[in-house]
């Protein structure tokens, strides 16, 4: 009897530790697994989850949102624009044979680096986007936070971290080539250059209430452009000549923005308001003053890029292309029109008619703080339009609800072409331009665009 519950025993130990064994190995094992994450995808199937162009769109989206919190100014922001697209396009064209790369076309752009084995080019493109972002903006803890929550969600979805690793440091290299690229376009040297010079000559500009801030970038033509051969190339037409004399010409022109503002209609003013896009809004109390934050007008038509590319049923190549051309027509548009700005620093209708017709006349929009000729709306908006058009076609209708967020309704538009004509027009509406910034700004704009499309080869594959 003794023998046989000693066996029991031995036989009911053995269980217990054997059991124990397989407890701890399936502990270890759920460890094991938990780190290493798999995907549980198919190659297949974590590609076409990684191609989805909203990821691509999401994350303009949140730049857009960190341009308008740091408060940069339109020009610019036309440069943290146009180095994230450049190096997110340029990754997907380095393998798509449909996107030729845009080395040998970009001024000083050289061939970007090979990948190695493992690497989603359509991720690794949204990363070189976040990556260059996080460099031109000041507030890089939100750039982070988008890319903790990145990557927090294609964990959840299933992707392997091998894949986002792959990814990442493929985008890094890439992001390092642009980046030091984009070092070399007289930026920085233009920071550290002399403020721009106040002068008491009649008909030229001076600062505007309230804030009465000093000129912006008055150095801003020093800029490379990306396609055009300088930075006057397309140098408009001089402004009228500085004279008051009742029926001059200029006089003329300042009481059409006068009678403009005083006859607006509650649909001019609500085409002002639409495309006001002045990042400098100052609000005042009393004796005190802040800022309203407020989407600039390149935000805006990037903005407008993202809507026609998910009209358009673009895929995620596409809607970086689409986007990457109009980043690179603001970005010339905005050189070539501050060309102008201080070269012919003209006097703003506000001050203008404050001083020689009625000291209480104000504008419907705040004048923003640069000088009048060109309008920056008319170069930058028709530059941009004449690209989409190029690339997504005329005729194509759409809702622009980019001004929603904002507090704006959101506006019907047969073409590109019609809304770059309303967002000019709105400069008039607006009480801060002579109609000959805007018409020769038409122009201005529409010529580079042009010279865009006819010297830089990117066509779509939706």
């Amino acid at each position: 009897m003794i023998y046989h519950y000693v066996q029991k025993a031995d036989i009911c130990n053995f269980a217990k530790i054997l059991f124990m064994r397989i407890l701890v190995f399936l502990v270890v094992l759920c460890v094991a697994l938990s780190q290493c994450k798999p995907s549980g995808l198919s190659p297949e199937k974590e590609q076409e989850l990684l191609s989805d162009p909203n990821l691509y769109h999401e994350t303009v989206s949140h730049l857009t949102d960190v341009i308008v919190h740091d408060i940069f100014s339109p020009p610019v922001a036309s440069r943290v624009y146009v180095y994230p697209n450049i190096a997110a396009y340029e990754i997907i064209a380095k393998y798509n044979a449909d996107y030729p790369s845009l080395s040998g076309q970009l001024n000083g752009l050289n061939e970007i680096p090979k990948a190695k084995e493992g690497v989603s080019h359509n991720l690794a493109a949204v990363y070189a986007h976040l990556i260059c972002g996080k460099t031109l903006v000041f507030s890089e803890d939100k750039m982070n936070d988008f890319l903790s929550n990145l990557n927090n969600s294609l964990d959840s979805i299933g992707v392997s971290q091998k894949t986002q690793n792959a990814s990442m440091d493929y985008a890094k290299t890439v992001a390092k080539h642009i980046l030091l690229w984009a070092d070399k376009d007289n930026y920085k040297e233009t920071r550290s250059a002399p403020k721009f010079s106040i002068s008491d000559n009649p008909g030229e500009w001076k600062p505007t209430p309230p804030a009465y801030m000093e000129g912006i970038e008055p150095h801003w033509r020093k800029i490379r452009t990306l396609v055009l051969t300088s930075a006057d190339q397309f140098k408009p037409a001089a402004p009228p000549e500085f004279n008051m004399t009742k029926g001059s010409d200029f006089y003329n022109k300042t009481v059409e923005v006068m009678d403009a503002v005083n006859n607006a209609t509650e649909e001019h003013i609500k085409i002002a308001s639409f495309w006001d896009c002045n990042p400098y809004v100052m609000n005042q109390t009393g004796h005190m003053m802040f800022a309203s934050k407020k989407i600039t007008p390149g935000g805006h038509w990037i903005g407008i890029a993202s809507i026609a590319s998910k009209k358009a049923n673009h895929d995620i190549a596409a809607s970086i292309a689409t986007n990457t051309m109009t980043s690179i027509a603001l970005f010339d548009g905005f050189i070539s029109c501050w060309d102008e700005k201080y070269r012919s620093n003209l006097i703003r209708p506000e001050t203008v008619i404050n001083e020689y017709i009625d000291e209480s006349w104000k504008p419907i929009l705040q004048t923003p703080p640069f000088p009048e000729h060109t309008s920056g709306h008319s170069v930058i908006s028709n530059a941009a339009a004449t690209v989409l058009t190029a690339l997504v076609g005329d005729n194509f209708q759409y809702t622009d609800d980019v001004e929603v967020k904002y507090g704006l309704e959101q506006r019907d538009f047969n073409s590109f072409n019609e809304a770059s004509a309303q967002a000019a027009i709105s400069r008039l509406y607006g009480g801060i331009h002579y109609m000959p910034a805007i018409t020769d700004g038409i122009t201005q704009g529409q010529e580079v665009g042009k010279y865009i499309i006819e010297n830089v080869s990117v066509r779509l594959k939706s």
